[in-house]
């Protein structure tokens, strides 16, 4: 009677346990569910594609409630102990296998908290890859250069470079428009030409400040940043909408600021050498 009693108080244990186990999984699974469905929203992407973490977080759970049980019940406790050796050994190698892959994962975690970019904005990634963020999972992130190339990054690369991010509040960008004249050249002239074919480009803003305004400054600063032995070294900061059109303006730029050098007489520097020839042999008649 008492063995049947004992077996009955095991029993009800069990379930006791497989009860609170569904109920804590129940709750787990919807926290795990909102907080995917937040992160999904913030990517841009399908949250239906991180339904397995839900599914994982109901056997994690499972999966401890019987060892609990295995564990406090002494018939099963022989049992359980080699099932749990065979099941350490393979979690272990698992694990290994699978390393990688959960450390992108907690990266792209990171990356849905701290934001650093969203899709759509124009980043540089170290000094390698730059171009516009297309998509952004819990593995990786996709770029699509200029090239219309598409680049594939881990997360946890990301996580270890530098970002530089043109999007991520303001777009206007300033864009160094640097040119070198020969030191005969007129500077002040050859600071006009240029102030006066930036104004005349559709794509060049006015981003002066009051405070800039006021005291006077040009649109478009010119300033002499110093001199080689060929060249007076010349910046114009010319500003721009965002980087794509910041790019177009300093390419028509210089090909209309050279046009106007030629025009008016203004040279640009190139490097000029004298060879002198010593010892030369006489020219044979």
């Amino acid at each position: 009677m008492y063995t049947m009693d004992k077996q009955w108080e095991q029993i009800v244990f069990a379930l006791i346990v497989l009860a609170v186990a569904f109920l804590i999984g129940r709750v787990v699974r919807f926290v795990v569910g909102r907080f995917f469905k937040a992160a999904a929203r913030k990517l841009k992407v399908d949250h239906t594609r991180y339904n397995f973490f839900k599914n994982a977080s109901d056997f994690i759970i499972i999966l401890i409630a019987i060892v609990i049980i295995f564990r406090s019940i002494p018939s099963l406790r022989l049992l359980g102990n080699t099932l749990l050796t065979g099941a350490g050994i393979l979690a272990a190698i698992v694990g290994f296998a699978s390393q990688q892959a959960f450390s992108n994962i907690i990266s792209g975690i990171f990356l849905v908290i701290f934001k650093p970019f969203s899709v759509g904005d124009r980043v540089k990634i170290g000094q390698l890859y730059t171009g516009d963020v297309e998509d952004i999972t819990l593995r990786h992130v996709v770029i699509k250069d200029f090239e219309n190339k598409r680049i594939v990054i881990p997360n946890t690369v990301i996580s270890n470079e530098v970002i530089v991010n043109s999007t991520i509040v303001d777009e206007k960008v300033c864009m160094f428009i640097e040119l070198g004249i020969s030191l005969e050249s007129n500077i002040d002239k050859a600071q006009k030409i240029i102030q006066e074919e930036a104004l005349k480009h559709p794509l060049c803003i006015d981003n002066r400040t009051e405070t800039e305004l006021a005291k006077g400054e040009h649109q478009v600063m010119v300033r002499v940043m110093g001199f080689t032995e060929l060249a007076t070294q010349l910046r114009a900061y010319a500003w721009s909408n965002n980087p794509t059109d910041g790019f177009e303006l300093k390419c028509d730029l210089h090909k209309s600021i050279k046009q106007r050098f030629d025009n008016e007489g203004i040279e640009m520097a190139v490097p000029v050498r004298l060879i002198t020839y010593r010892n030369q042999p006489n020219t044979l008649s």
